[in-house]
């Protein structure tokens, strides 16, 4: 079992910067690929990004390429969503997820955290 906890969410304005955390524990971290997903209410959830359990390759869904960067520090089982130019379309619930492939669809995770808000102003 992995247990993820996400965190940084919060409420900024159309423009600005949030950076999301994914802490992991239980289970071996660093041998999951991990992912960022997002989904708004009443909506599918949706591919953010992901990352090898190295974290020598990711993985971006169209919408946020150039504007978030998915990291990993596996010395502190974390993952980060480093958000940057947000708009009011980034506005959903944010989860991050553990994977033993490497893929951008939601029946590929194994784990799952809380989810954390996010909400962009215009």
């Amino acid at each position: 079992q992995v247990q993820l906890v996400e965190s940084g969410g919060g409420l900024v304005q159309a423009g600005g910067s949030l950076r999301l955390s994914c802490a992991a524990s239980g289970r071996t971290f660093s041998v999951y690929a991990m992912g960022w997903f997002r989904q708004i209410s009443g909506k599918e959830r949706e591919f953010v990004a992901a990352i090898t359990w190295s974290g020598g390759r990711t993985y971006y869904a169209d919408s946020v390429k150039g504007r978030f960067t998915i990291s990993r520090d596996n010395a502190k089982n974390t993952v980060y969503l480093q958000m940057t130019s947000l708009k009011p379309e980034d506005t959903a619930v944010y989860y991050c997820a553990a994977d033993r492939g490497f893929g951008a669809s939601i029946y590929e995770y194994d784990y799952w955290g809380q989810g954390t808000q996010v909400t962009v102003s215009s």
